[in-house]
C-alpha cells in the first residue's frame, strides 16, 4: 500500500471539498440535468490501493465498492441517451469520522476518488488523465455533533458516495458545455462538410 495520508493532507482535502458538502441526493427526485446523448454503460468501481486515513473507522472494501456503484446507478441510470459512455472509478482514500468528543471535535468524513470516462462508440478516453474528486460528507449534523455519533460507517460512506457522484455529474455537465462531450461528433461532421465543399469546388 502507498504512503499514508497525514492529518495535514486530510485537512487540505476537506477544505478543498467544503463547497461541495451539500447532500448529494437532494435532487434525485427532480428531472436529470441535461447531458446530451449520454447513457451509462459500464459502471466499474475498484479500490486496489485504497488508503484508510489514520483514526478512521474501518469499512470493508467490497462494501465501499458496492455502495459507490449503487450511488452511480442511482444518479446516472436516469439518463437515456443514444450513446454509451463507461465509467472507471477508483477509490483512493477515505476517512470515516469516529465519534470524537462533543464540543471539542466533530470530524467530518471524507474520501478521494478518480474517474475515467470512456466513449464507447469512439473507443477512446474522454479523460486522458483521470479526474480526481475530493468529497466530504453533507454538513447536516451541525458543528457540535459529528456523524460519528449519529451514523454507522456504512451510512457515512453512502453519504460520501452520493456526494461524490453528484460531483461527477457536475463535472460531466461542465465538460459537455465546454467541449460537447455528449453532443455527437461535431468536429468530425465539420471536417466531412469541409471535404464535401472542397470536392464540389
Amino acid at each position: 500500500m502507498g504512503r499514508m495520508i497525514s492529518g495535514r493532507t486530510l485537512c487540505a482535502m476537506m477544505l478543498a471539498a467544503a463547497l461541495a458538502a451539500c447532500n448529494g441526493a437532494w435532487d434525485l427526485e427532480k428531472p436529470a440535468v441535461p447531458l446530451g446523448d449520454f447513457k451509462l454503460g459500464h459502471n466499474i468501481v475498484v479500490a486496489p490501493k485504497v488508503q484508510k486515513v489514520p483514526l478512521s473507522r474501518e469499512l470493508d472494501t467490497d462494501v465501499m465498492i458496492n455502495t459507490l456503484q449503487e450511488a452511480v446507478s442511482e444518479r446516472f441510470d436516469r439518463y437515456d441517451g443514444d450513446k454509451l459512455y463507461h465509467f472507471g472509478i477508483s477509490i483512493e482514500s477515505y476517512f470515516l469520522a469516529p465519534p470524537g468528543v462533543p464540543l471539542v471535535a466533530a470530524p467530518k468524513s471524507a474520501m478521494i476518488i478518480r474517474i475515467t470516462v470512456w466513449d464507447d462508440a469512439q473507443n477512446r478516453k474522454l479523460t486522458p488523465k483521470a479526474k480526481q474528486i475530493t468529497v466530504i460528507e453533507s454538513i447536516d449534523q451541525g458543528p457540535i455533533v459529528g456523524s460519528g455519533f449519529t451514523s454507522t460507517a456504512e451510512e457515512q460512506f453512502k453519504n460520501l458516495s452520493q456526494n461524490a457522484v453528484k460531483q461527477i455529474e457536475t463535472f460531466l455537465v461542465g465538460r459537455n458545455r465546454e467541449e460537447g462531450w455528449f453532443e455527437g461528433e461535431p468536429a468530425a461532421d465539420e471536417a466531412a462538410q469541409e471535404g464535401t465543399a472542397q470536392e464540389a469546388g
